[in-house]
């Protein structure tokens, strides 16, 4: 006897007696399908996100390809990392054929020139960038990854045509970016005094330690380096404020001033002399007591040819 017939013996004397309905099973319906088959139902979701609204939904069509061109005149500058830009530009068909008129046979002996201008601390109008280098271009290019070499710096880029004279023709300009510095910032925070025994016990609390503790001296060596000059101003110097016990309130200003010029300029403030940066800049830290304060600066350039004044008055008021 087979192991099929044994299993229907047995089926047949637990089932004597009785009888059994089988029921009717209904076909799933499509949308039951759909449910049932994991992940189907989101793909179809996903698909019609992009139907174009002029057409069924559930055919999901995709956009259309972007268009090469958008028939305007336009430059767009981006910083690619610390030394590389990256440009790209749209010149109209019009626009040529107004060139072409309007600079006869110049046109066809001009050069494609990207202009790059450092305008770094400057409001550049056009013709005062600290400095510019030319890249030549063929006639089909349409954008440019533009070497600087100089991170932590201010850019902005012309398109347009260096004609066989020597003129430079602009067709676009682009937007102004800064390409980030590789290191940490040479721009030093302000140095703010704080009262020895508040120092004390902020350092005692940071390392576990005691002004009475074996290595509670340690505190008089650090402060002192903490608070060495750095570069601040000839003015006055910042007085310590005492502690007072219960409740109090001490109020001061003071006054920051920076700039910058050509590397090579002298500048002073107030008539005295000061140093700038490699880079042409200067920061400076002032004392802002009740009244008018005027501060001429006054920058020559280092053929002594040109000078250039700007004096900030500041008046302060405290009530």
């Amino acid at each position: 006897m087979t192991i099929l017939r044994r299993i229907k013996d047995k089926l047949k004397k637990l089932n004597r007696g009785k009888i059994i309905f089988a029921k009717k099973v209904k076909a799933p319906s499509a949308k039951a399908a759909v449910k049932e088959i994991p992940g189907l139902q989101e793909t179809f979701i996903e698909r019609a996100k992009f139907s174009h609204p002029d057409l069924p939904r559930q055919q999901g069509f995709m956009p259309q390809e972007l268009p090469l061109q958008y028939d305007q005149d336009r430059m767009v500058l981006l910083v690619r990392d610390t030394r590389w830009l990256h440009t790209y530009w749209e010149v109209r068909p019009s626009t040529w054929e107004g060139l072409k008129q309007s600079l006869g046979g110049e046109f066809y002996q001009a050069k494609r020139v990207l202009r790059v201008y450092d305008i770094t601390a400057i409001d550049f109008k056009g013709n005062n960038a600290n400095g510019f280098f030319d890249i030549q271009i063929n006639e089909y290019a349409n954008n440019w990854y533009i070497d600087t070499n100089s991170p932590g710096r201010s850019w902005c880029v012309d398109f347009g045509l260096l004609l066989h004279s020597g003129r430079f023709v602009t067709i676009l300009r682009s937007n102004i970016v800064y390409t980030p510095l590789e290191g940490p910032s040479w721009i030093t925070d302000e140095e703010w005094m704080i009262p020895e025994d508040m120092f004390a016990r902020l350092y005692g609390m940071g390392f576990g330690l005691g002004r009475s503790s074996a290595l509670g001296k340690s505190w008089q060596i650090f402060s002192r380096v903490i608070s060495s000059p750095g570069i601040t101003s000839g003015a006055s110097p910042v007085k310590k404020m005492p502690v007072e016990k219960g409740f109090w309130l001490k109020v001061d200003c003071e006054l920051i001033v920076y700039g910058a010029t050509e590397p090579d300029a002298q500048v002073s403030v107030q008539g005295k002399a000061i140093n700038l940066r490699p880079d042409g800049t200067f920061t400076l830290r002032f004392a802002l007591p009740d009244g008018k304060q005027v501060i001429p600066v006054k920058a020559i350039s280092s053929d002594k040819h040109e000078e250039r004044s700007v004096t900030p008055i500041v008046n302060r008021e405290t009530k």
